[in-house]
């Protein structure tokens, strides 16, 4: 196959619009509740007067759970046998569980010291998460699995991602509706428990579609055949893997530590882990950094002006990265997945340098000249990322004879939810070694000023252009990918 040349998507490979945007609804709601857990962090600080090294650590500590959460979660789906699937139920009982706890999480009672409200949010993060876990590493498994054509899964990420953006929309209004006047008379931890409970609500209705609607694609073709036809294949199966010396893993505790052991050593899917994790620690570093960036730096302590300019950044953030995701899309089509990577998170690195000159009091307006270039970050990152790990489980299955979603997207999104902690401590530590002092208002030292500013530029410039050092050797290509799919069918005896 020339280098211009792509292999066509056959029908029967395709996913409906409806089906795509139902799956995509998933990720309105996995994106809603990171963008909420990370964002409303800030009352802890700003409402309660918690220190930020604490705050930083209240997201920092509920991801070392999920080091063991997640991957168990994985195997479970992965090995779950039920006439309702192996992933829906948990999606659906998970959602419902989720909502219910975020909503009770931020509903602070008032007048509790310091260390009351951080073992409160602790315990109660925990839980959470727990129940967040249970809904979305299902549901980040059923989209590897959904269809086994190279550029459908693009476009299916593609869908997924731009639902998810819908999140952004609204994320970035979060703090200015905490704290509006009128509705919670400037009482930041009032509105944030009334915000919690219409996420949580939101989270419950939203979350459950893609459980009762879309259909399992390996559940139908093996549930669809008489016992007898499965037991001979599976036969046969296991008479191929002893030929070719696929090793065949054992159930149980056992399964689950040789197969977590074997996907962590998986070098593909190392190298799609290394890169999200540096791309959207990056950014989820300054995401909160920028805030005290735009408050204290360009509005000299305004944080209603503040937050207001925060939100018009946000939202155009949001409305930009559905331009990328689409541009991506087609772009993976026309040059493939990696080089689609390397332009996008490029891209990035070019706008992050820019806010160095367009963050400046002089001229306010110009703080949301970078915001298009940096959507190319993260709407390129998991447009791209989802379809290349649905490449990365066939490429396994090749070798190991398993069909193992589950137990990447586990471990992936796992990093995601490491970065996003590592983000949160780092962010509060690094304010901290500003010198920043919430006491001193827009009177901050110009030393902490200056510190700010280059964090917030710096950190996702390097870790951006690291990220793009780690893909540059990663071997799964179109026609790899294609002759891969050709290998598992004729070992599954399919046409």
């Amino acid at each position: 196959m020339s280098q211009n040349e792509h292999y066509q998507t056959a029908p029967e490979d395709r996913i409906s619009l409806p089906q795509k945007i139902i799956y995509g609804s998933g990720a309105f709601v996995n994106n809603l509740l990171a963008a909420a857990i990370g964002g409303m962090a800030i009352i802890l600080n700003l409402g309660l007067g918690m220190n930020p090294a604490l705050v930083g650590l209240l997201g920092a500590l509920p991801r070392l759970t999920d080091a063991i959460t997640d991957p168990l979660m994985g195997y479970i789906s992965d090995n779950t046998k039920s006439k309702w699937g192996r992933r829906r139920p948990y999606m659906f009982f998970g959602a419902i569980a989720a909502g219910v706890i975020f909503a009770l999480l931020w509903q602070l009672p008032e007048g509790r010291s310091e260390m009351f409200y951080f073992w409160f949010f602790l315990i109660g993060s925990l839980i959470f998460y727990l129940a967040y876990t249970i809904f979305a590493t299902p549901w980040v498994a059923m989209g590897y699995e959904l269809t086994p054509d190279y550029h459908e899964r693009t476009r299916l990420m593609g869908v997924q991602n731009f639902m998810g953006q819908l999140a952004y929309l609204v994320s970035p209004w979060f703090l200015w509706f905490m704290q509006h006047q009128i509705l919670f008379g400037g009482d930041m931890v009032k509105g944030a428990g009334t915000l919690a409970i219409i996420i949580g609500a939101f989270t419950i209705c939203v979350g459950v579609l893609p459980a009762i609607f879309l259909k399992e694609r390996y559940l139908k073709k093996e549930t669809a055949q008489p016992t007898a036809v499965v037991e001979k294949q599976v036969e046969e199966v296991q008479i191929k893997s002893l030929e070719t010396n696929v090793e065949e893993f054992p159930v149980g505790i056992a399964g689950f530590f040789k197969g977590f052991a074997a996907t962590i050593k998986f070098k593909p899917f190392l190298s799609l882990c290394g890169a999200t994790f540096l791309v959207f620690n990056g950014f989820m570093l300054i995401s909160s950094f920028q805030f005290y960036v735009i408050i204290f730096y360009v509005f000299g302590g305004d944080q209603s002006q503040g937050a207001e300019f925060a939100g018009w950044a946000g939202t155009l953030g949001a409305i930009s990265t559905f331009c990328v995701i689409i541009l991506v899309t087609w772009m993976s089509s026309k040059i493939g997945k990696r080089r689609a990577f390397f332009f996008a998170i490029g891209v990035s690195i070019f706008g992050y340098g820019l806010k160095w000159f367009c963050y400046t009091p002089e001229n306010p307006m110009l703080l949301l000249l970078p915001t298009p270039f940096m959507a190319f970050g993260l709407g390129g990152l998991f447009t791209l990322m989802g379809s290349m790990i649905a490449d990365v489980c066939d490429m396994d299955e090749l070798e190991t004879n398993q069909r193992r979603e589950g137990m990447f997207g586990s471990i992936y999104w796992w990093v995601v939810k490491l970065g996003m902690a590592a983000a949160l401590a780092g962010g509060g530590f690094l304010l901290n070694a500003t010198g920043f002092d919430v006491a001193l208002g827009g009177n901050q030292a110009a030393e902490t000023i200056f510190l700010m500013r280059v964090f917030d530029v710096v950190v996702p410039m390097l870790a951006s252009a690291l990220a793009i050092w780690m893909i540059v050797t990663y071997p799964i290509t179109e026609e790899k990918a294609h002759q891969i799919r050709l290998d598992l069918e004729e070992r599954r005896g399919q046409n």
